[in-house]
């Protein structure tokens, strides 16, 4: 990459805030080879399922806020059958949507192991109708269509004896007075993250509930050396009291980037993690799509949730908002995939993205403007202007150059009313050398 754009992409990557989830501990020059496929990826798929998509009921915050007693919560394990589930079916939409990895839930709050663990009985093969594994045959189908794949484990394990906290008014032992039974519970959570590398070898490990414990009590450091002495290319998420290698902002855009060189929205399809019948509040394709721009366009991934029922199928909604996504990546491929961020802010009002080669400029259109858009700043000669995935060509005119001064004209590009995009209409700006920037004040 040429030395202007390295310079203006370390400026893009100012870290200013953390978003609750820890300082990183870890050199971002140590990780930086093995998070290039996570970089390249931009898309990747959120599932949550578990045994509170029986009643519909929010997964382990339900009993632990006491809008469901614990009883009634574990009492799902019985209607949880996954009669319909279909892993290459989950996959198949996956590559669909262009999502580059995946990641499901291997153990929420709850403590109910969606895989066969040998640590005790409370998993869906052992104390459910499903009698399966879900996680093993939904990763051999990833792993056919080369797309990665990622654990979510809960540290929090709130029904487990020997873990401190359960309801939010009341603890069953304070770990300072039994560190002996804090070590019991440790061993056995470290055991479960011992046999899901054992049985999976995750590509990537999606961390929960760290915010309950210090490092040094959930023992962060010798977690990641465990997954990393079994995996050293395993990619860990920053819910690790910032042992982890990227941040994970949760539902709400981050208007300052987080605290981490790479990071990754994570965000529902409608309003709920798991499956609620009663939540049809689902964001539009549209959403998600202008969404995604704006993620990609800050250097982001889109960590997009949906919550399969307790037979395995997946919504309609979520389905459709998928399918859509999907062709939209499709048709504006290289705008997306493989890119860096694109202009900062004041050179243009919509989100951006750059080649590698620092030579093609692709703008999001918000809203498909009627009128000129227009562009800032811009020392670079343009080629020409076209919509990727479309033989359209586009006009455009430079304004306000004045021959002897150094500072550029703006801009102004006409937007291809005749091949609007039904959501979002990207444009390819094709440079003849690589981007350069005008960052003065103006003037002679």
């Amino acid at each position: 990459m040429q030395n202007r754009l390295k310079t203006y992409l370390i400026g893009l990557l100012i870290l200013t805030a953390n978003l609750g989830y820890g300082q990183p501990k870890i050199d971002p020059k140590e990780i930086q080879g093995k998070m290039q496929w996570f970089a390249d990826a931009k898309l990747g798929i959120f599932i949550h399922a578990g045994i509170y998509s029986v009643n519909g009921v929010g997964e382990s915050w339900s009993f632990h806020n006491k809008r469901i007693s614990f009883p009634d919560y574990m009492k799902q394990l019985d209607g949880f059958t996954l009669k319909n589930y279909d892993p290459a079916l989950w996959a198949d939409l996956i590559q669909e949507s262009g999502a580059g990895y995946a990641v499901i839930t291997t153990k929420h709050h709850d403590g109910v192991a969606m895989y066969d663990t040998k640590l005790n009985n409370q998993s869906i093969l052992k104390s459910s109708p499903a009698k399966q594994d879900m996680i093993r045959p939904f990763f051999e189908e990833l792993r056919k269509r080369n797309i990665r794949c990622g654990a979510y484990f809960s540290l929090i394990d709130w029904s487990h004896t020997d873990y401190p906290g359960f309801l939010k008014d009341s603890v069953r032992y304070k770990i300072e007075q039994d560190y002996e039974r804090w070590n019991k519970f440790r061993k056995f959570m470290q055991g479960q993250i011992g046999e899901i590398l054992t049985q999976f070898n995750p590509d990537l490990w999606w961390f929960d509930g760290d915010w309950e414990q210090s490092a040094e009590r959930w023992e962060s450091e010798k977690i990641r050396s465990m997954i990393l002495t079994r995996n050293p290319e395993a990619i860990i998420n920053g819910r690790l009291q910032g042992y982890g290698d990227y941040s994970t902002p949760e539902q709400n855009f981050p208007v300052t980037r987080p605290a981490y060189q790479w990071w990754e929205l994570c965000m529902t399809i409608n309003d709920s993690w798991g499956f609620q019948p009663s939540d049809t509040n689902f964001k539009t394709p549209y959403e998600v799509i202008t969404i995604f721009a704006d993620v990609v366009s800050n250097g982001g991934n889109l960590l997009l949730d949906f919550g399969p029922k307790e037979d395995g199928s997946i919504p309609e909604e979520s389905v459709k908002v998928l399918k859509e996504l999907g062709a939209w990546n499709k048709k504006h491929h290289e705008a997306i995939f493989n890119t860096v961020p694109g202009l900062p802010a004041g050179h243009f009002y919509g989100p951006s993205t750059l080649s590698k080669d620092s030579t093609c400029l692709y703008l999001f259109l918000a809203g498909n403007p009627q009128k000129e858009v227009t562009i800032r700043g811009l020392s670079s000669d343009i080629e020409n202007i076209s919509v990727p995935g479309s033989d359209s060509s586009v006009k455009w005119k430079i304004v306000g150059k004045i021959s002897w001064s150094a500072v550029p004209g703006l801009v102004y590009i006409e937007p291809p009313v005749n091949d609007f995009d039904k959501y979002l209409t990207v444009l390819k700006v094709k440079l003849k050398s690589p981007l350069r920037l005008y960052r003065g004040e103006g003037g002679l």
